[in-house]
């Protein structure tokens, strides 16, 4: 019986690899970090994204995209660098996703995808400013990064009558925001190749609980040149949202339901690469308290795509963070590991939004937001 205590922390430790604070607010220049994003390199380095918030935790301001980088599986971390610096304004929601089938760049191409916005998110949505899709991309594994390439007329329906005269589209689409968290590449099948970006808008007037947003992507078909735009999932309310390759080029988007009557991810799958949607529902399985989740292709088994995804699984605050895996392409979630939650019951925004990466075949790495947003923690999972 002496024993057991040590063999419990033996288990734990297997499970839960080495935890280190990527980000910590009020350090490297920035008052406050947030929204995660993660990627591994074809070297097997990995690159961890953020928006590095200057003066305060606020959504709207003087707000940078800034990176960091690891060589020893996340061990150790590199000192911030910034990589877009929109002035005063904003810049945020970084989608990075590496390209590893362009035949020019066998080592592959890093894109980051991101918006840039003139005002509150509350004023955009009334028509009260203006938000922007770019892009920025390296092909020496993020040493250096190119000029920023704007693709808002690509991904993006604003109607600006009184702005730029481009920008007038029947849509009138007003707030925009890329996944948060990584894109992904189609690997296999029919769209192999194809780079998909998750997002979400606003369109038209505000209504009430949020039914004016919608969840919906945008994909290039030919490296980066050129850009089209899913059709809208078909849930009012739809936010938030990340996606994942299936099997027989299918994919799914899991969402995050703004509209908070019902406390579940919205699971969307598509059959067309992303381009339209054959079903979206809620998911009795996946609890949420309205946030930000995250997914990843992890493998197949059987044919079948092995799928985790990742959120607060709380449904009244940001906390008890959970990854879950499925091995039935999002029909069932059978293991389920708690890797954050409060030992306070009250303590709220205690583990919030999160990315997922694979560090190796049995090694999962959760880069998420901890502690009312104080720090962003890398943690690898043995799964």
């Amino acid at each position: 019986m002496k024993y057991l205590p040590f063999l419990f922390l033996l288990l734990v430790n297997l499970a839960f690899g080495q935890e280190v604070a990527v980000f910590t607010s009020g350090t490297e220049g920035h008052k406050s970090y947030r929204i995660p994003a993660i990627i591994a390199l074809k070297n097997k380095e990995i690159l961890a994204f953020a928006e590095g918030r200057v003066n305060n935790s606020g959504d709207f301001g003087d707000i940078n995209i800034v990176m960091k980088r690891s060589a020893d599986k996340g061990k150790t971390w590199s000192p911030v660098k910034v990589l877009v610096n929109y002035a005063s304004l904003q810049a945020g929601n970084p989608a990075p996703v590496v390209d590893m089938l362009d035949p020019e760049h066998p080592q592959g191409v890093v894109y980051l995808f991101y918006n840039t916005g003139n005002n509150h998110e509350g004023e955009v949505r009334k028509g009260n400013g203006l938000r922007e899709v770019w892009y920025i991309k390296s092909t020496d594994q993020g040493n250096s990064w190119s000029e920023a390439v704007n693709i808002t007329l690509q991904a993006h329906r604003p109607f600006q009558p009184t702005a730029n005269p481009a920008y007038q589209f029947k849509e009138d689409w007003r707030t925009y925001a890329n996944t948060p968290g990584h894109a992904f590449q189609f690997q296999h099948g029919a769209y192999k190749g194809r780079i998909f970006v998750a997002a979400n808008h606003t369109a038209g007037d505000p209504q009430p609980q949020y039914r004016d947003c919608n969840a919906h992507g945008f994909y290039s078909d030919d490296h980066g040149k050129t850009f089209k735009l899913s059709t809208n999932v078909d849930i009012p309310g739809s936010n938030e949202t990340m996606a994942a390759e299936l099997s027989d080029g299918r994919m799914m988007m899991s969402i995050r339901n703004q509209r908070g009557d019902i406390k579940q991810r919205i699971l969307a799958y598509s059959s067309t690469g992303g381009a339209s949607w054959d079903t979206a529902y809620f998911e009795p399985s996946l609890p949420d308290p309205v946030c930000q989740g995250s997914i990843i292709t992890l493998g197949y088994k059987k044919g079948k795509a092995i799928i985790a995804s990742c959120n607060a699984a709380d449904e009244k605050k940001r906390d008890n963070l959970t990854l879950r895996i499925s091995y039935d392409e999002g029909k069932t979630w059978v293991k389920n590991i708690v890797v954050e939650k409060s030992a306070d019951e009250k303590k709220r925004d205690w583990a919030a939004y999160s990315d997922l990466v694979i560090i190796d075949k049995k090694t999962i790495g959760v880069f998420y937001e901890r502690n009312g947003y104080a720090e962003i923690v890398f943690k690898s999972i043995r799964y």
